[in-house]
């Protein structure tokens, strides 16, 4: 064999190699992914959860069932109870489980918070306190619904969310009931629920309405 031939041969059979060592890539087939908004989906699960707990919390309030309040309650932190949105952790009554039950039969005169325009003291009966700054009107019959939503807007500064944090507020809202005071006459009632154990609890309750 001429030696051109071989060094011809030679670099045939290293093109032959080359080729056979090859390793072939395939570019993945990347779809953009649609967006599907976790955190509205999340939103939607927390309120499906709740929705059951609510149900019983507000029927037992129109029911004045405080004995099934009292087992709603959460167990470590009781209930705070608020007569306007703003929640004064300082000076708002907050009672254990064990008390809610036998507040309606408690005599005790409480004091509540300021009433609002004149300042004076809220100092009343849970009895009354209740048919006034709780179960005014038939929240269990609420015009809407609101889950992480506040419907009921007044003047008075709403905080329940800086106060009350990885909670669901549940609000029972009406826009107003007699067409004279052109929505004035609104009224909202706000249940917070925190979870424990994998329960959610009510550890708040806020009546709302128009304030000056």
């Amino acid at each position: 064999m001429k030696k051109t031939d071989a060094v011809l041969l030679f670099i045939v059979l290293i093109i032959l190699l080359t080729a056979c060592g090859t390793v072939q890539t395939r570019t993945p087939d990347i779809r953009p992914t649609e967006d599907t908004n976790i955190e509205e989906k999340n939103d939607e699960k927390k309120s499906d959860l709740i929705n059951e707990t609510a149900r019983e919390a507000i029927n037992a309030l129109k029911d004045k069932d405080m004995e099934k309040i009292s087992k709603l309650v959460h167990p470590e932190k009781g209930v705070r109870f608020s007569p306007y949105a703003y929640v004064d952790v300082k000076n708002d009554m907050v009672f254990a489980a064990d008390d809610v039950k036998d507040l309606l039969s408690d005599n005790t005169i409480y004091t509540w918070g300021s009433y609002d325009g004149i300042g004076d003291p809220i100092e009343l009966t849970f009895e009354d306190y209740y048919n006034r700054f709780i179960y005014d009107v038939d929240f269990a019959n609420a015009e809407q619904i609101g889950y992480n939503e506040i419907l009921g807007k007044g003047n008075t500064i709403e905080n329940s969310a800086e106060v009350y944090k990885d909670s669901m507020v549940v609000e029972y809202y009406f826009s107003g009931f007699d067409p004279q005071y052109d929505g004035m006459d609104w009224r909202s009632l706000r249940i917070v629920f925190e979870k424990s154990k994998d329960i959610w609890y009510i550890v708040g309750i806020i009546h709302d309405q128009w304030t000056i």
